[in-house]
């Protein structure tokens, strides 16, 4: 892609930066006001059948993953005019969805400034190896790899150890506000579940609190992981990189029907939001559809989509993911013809 081009692309989507106060309130109302009321709800039910119950927090999982997305506009600065509305509102929605505010956000700027960029990984994205690094590595740390990319590990155990654990922490080389912001955050969690529990009891805090907790950390962790794990993705060492290619075709469009693309948040239109992060989420679709080269993104449904969980190691030398059942073939054939030559 040309600079002229780059340039063009970026002035297209400029229009969509605008936040809209009124917008922004409503989606505020729309979403943390059923979240309320689905969680109230549920706690009626259990009188009834936990049976009742289930299908209750699964919406309601739903939209704690509507309030994170509201909550990574505020982390971009792209939900208010205001910064300190932003940041009010992202604490709170932090709290809720159990994410400290400035540490996201700060590791979340580099996953922007780096996504894609095989020479600067390791920061706000889902550890990849590719082939020739997997084949170099010794025998500990492809246990460990192989591991960590195993689906039952990273969406089972996944949404426990990040959302539960992992946060909880300050991170290596944080600064003074980031680190306070962290402790606060922890603080306002343990009030909350400790003012919950004394409300409605511990047990039925539990079971109320506890699938909602894992199912939308399940379904978010899901998200970020097939917007830019699909098979044609784009990869490329620093002198190479750039970032408009890196939004464009390292980033998918994920179409979801229109229930599920509400409920996201508009998300799936990733693509936009990497070429462009200060677009407020309900902006994301109308960018889309006003700037032609925007659908040439790779577009992936929720059934393709699942052909992600195949993928393990990003071969550079075909610029596609592989899975490891792939990779040993791969290999197999250059031992061969290195035998024949």
């Amino acid at each position: 892609m040309h600079q002229s081009n780059i340039a063009h692309l970026k002035k297209e989507v400029a229009p969509f930066e605008q936040t809209n106060l009124k917008l922004s309130i409503r989606q505020i109302i729309n979403t943390l006001g059923p979240y309320i009321l689905l969680w109230y709800a549920a706690y009626l039910s259990l009188s009834v059948s936990y049976w009742l119950t289930l299908p209750i927090l699964v919406v309601a999982s739903g939209f704690l993953i509507r309030t994170f997305i509201i909550f990574h506009d505020c982390c971009h600065q792209s939900f208010f005019q205001n910064r300190n509305a932003n940041d009010i509102l992202g604490t709170i929605t932090g709290v809720l969805t159990h994410v400290p505010y400035e540490q996201w956000k700060n590791a979340h700027s580099i996953h922007h400034a780096t996504s894609s960029n095989l020479d600067k990984r390791g920061v706000g994205d889902i550890w990849i190896l590719t082939v020739n690094e997997y084949e170099a590595s010794p025998l500990w740390l492809r246990i460990a790899y192989r591991i960590y990319r195993n689906p039952i590990v990273m969406f089972g155990l996944g949404p426990i150890y990040v959302f539960l654990f992992q946060y909880r922490f300050n991170r290596k080389g944080a600064k003074r506000k980031e680190r306070l912001q962290t402790y606060l955050t922890n603080l306002l969690i343990f009030g909350f579940y400790v003012v919950m529990s004394w409300a409605v009891g511990w047990q039925t805090f539990i079971m109320i609190q506890g699938p909602i907790f894992y199912l939308s950390g399940l379904f978010g962790i899901w998200l970020f992981y097939v917007q830019h794990q699909f098979e044609d993705s784009y990869f490329e060492k620093e002198e190479e990189w750039s970032y408009v290619k890196a939004a464009v075709e390292g980033s998918s469009y994920y179409q979801l029907p229109k229930l599920l693309q509400w409920m996201t948040g508009n998300i799936g239109f990733h693509h936009v939001h990497h070429l462009s992060p200060k677009v407020p989420n309900y902006h994301l679709e109308k960018a889309h559809d006003a700037t032609p080269p925007l659908k040439h993104a790779t577009t992936i449904t929720f059934l393709t989509s699942l052909k992600s969980l195949q993928f393990r190691l990003w071969d550079e030398e075909n610029k596609m993911f592989v899975g490891f059942g792939q990779r040993k073939k791969q290999h197999s054939r250059h031992v061969d013809l290195a035998k024949e030559a």
